[in-house]
């Protein structure tokens, strides 16, 4: 049963028990919009006690606020009590919820493409915000006065720039006014942490364009206020970049495409205050190394230890993406050279088997510490730079340096 099918049968519960039951929100926009969607959340007029009853599986995700999350079948469904928002606290949420119609619920809702619901029976689509026209003319309009809608849930502000991106939509005027006019309160009402899960939900369509709207009304700078300085000719250019950027590349590498000529320390800093996980974080920070190598390095032991990383190739393709065609191909091809020579040593990086170990230099007398350290590495140099692929030989030559009679 796919998860459709399984919304129905909760709207069909519902129903049998003489409850609306909706399919709400994104969900019928996309449909709207022939968009594939399986982000499906439900609106009824059963309270949260009713709806925890019908099934065996909920769970009280924002009970206070009517919704209840409804799990059939291990697929999870949002099952919200028609509800009207009443007075907000802090721009992000409101102090009470008052259950209601659903016409006032679509009437509390950010955006009119988003505030339609689906009538699965009747196979209708109930409009009482005018989405239907603005989906046909491809416009983004807060419901009501933009104004309030902003000053409810400052988040908003993002999620038009998001839903402008991935549509290609224009933002009515109306819109825009308010938009601009409520961006140097995006903070402290809106945490860091959710601005950057729509960042993130950013990347899935048109990132540079999202951003780039993002800058026109003064979010951006908000976000990183060194942008402050930066002119929209100059993002346009830095935004260039994203159109070769690796698919699989995350959304922090491309946000640093916005800062090329800050350190790394100070890129590592934003990075961090995006609030991004470990792994996203240490992808990064290796990227950000990598550079240096490729302007600075020519130890062959350094390249072999780049070469090897899992992130390398990730790595190679987000330094190319700010290349010229022309150089791009020359960047990749020298890359690609250089592994070729170094493969040998790079496939012995890989599965962590040194060419010397350390019970080859025990069983040449040198005791275990510092010392045998630094011989380690330094045979790891000498195999590397001299292509050699037997520890004799590579012994050998450890022997004539100062390293080994001191």
């Amino acid at each position: 049963m796919n998860k459709e099918a399984l919304a129905l049968s909760i709207c069909q519960t519902l129903h049998e028990k003489g409850y609306i039951a909706y399919f709400a929100g994104g969900y019928v926009r996309d449909m709207i919009l022939e968009i594939p969607s399986d982000d499906i959340d439900i609106a009824t007029d059963a309270s949260p006690d009713v709806i925890q009853s019908l099934f065996s599986r909920t769970i009280p995700l924002g009970i206070a606020f009517g919704i209840v999350v409804v799990i059939l079948k291990k697929e999870s469904f949002e099952v919200a009590t028609f509800r009207k928002d009443l007075k907000y606290k802090d721009g992000r949420r409101p102090e009470e919820v008052a259950f209601c119609s659903p016409k006032e619920d679509a009437d509390r809702r950010d955006f009119t493409i988003n505030g339609l619901f689906y009538d699965p029976f009747k196979k209708e689509i109930l409009d009482y915000v005018g989405g239907k026209e603005d989906i046909k003319e491809k416009i983004i309009r807060a419901i009501g006065d933009p104004f309030v809608r902003f000053e409810e849930d400052k988040l908003r502000l993002i999620r038009a720039c998001r839903f402008a991106a991935r549509f290609d939509f224009k933002i009515d005027s109306h819109t825009q006014q308010a938009m601009l006019a409520e961006a140097p309160s995006l903070f402290p009402s809106v945490s860091i942490e959710r601005i950057t899960q729509e960042l993130k939900k950013m990347m899935t369509s048109n990132f540079a364009l999202a951003l780039k709207l993002l800058f026109e009304f003064g979010l951006l700078q908000e976000i990183f206020p060194l942008l402050k300085e930066r002119s929209a000719e100059e993002i346009e250019i830095l935004l260039h970049s994203f159109k070769h950027m690796p698919k699989e590349a995350p959304m922090v590498l491309h946000l640093l495409e916005l800062f090329p000529k800050l350190s790394i320390e100070k890129q590592i800093e934003l990075i961090e205050f995006l609030k991004v996980s470990n792994e996203e974080l240490k992808l990064a920070t290796f990227c950000l190394k990598a550079r240096v190598l490729f302007e600075k390095s020519t130890s062959l032991q350094k390249w072999v230890h780049f070469y090897a990383h899992k992130d390398a190739e990730i790595c190679q393709k987000v330094m190319a993406a700010r290349f010229s065609d022309q150089k791009r191909n020359k960047f990749i091809e020298e890359n690609h050279s250089r592994a070729l020579q170094l493969k040998m040593h790079i496939e012995r990086k890989k599965t962590n088997k040194p060419i010397v170990t350390s019970s080859d230099l025990i069983h040449y007398g040198i005791t275990p510490g510092k010392k045998l350290g630094e011989l380690l590495n330094k045979a790891e140099e000498i195999a590397i730079d001299n292509d050699l692929n037997r520890s004799e030989e590579v012994i050998k030559m450890l022997q004539k340096i100062e390293l080994w009679n001191s």
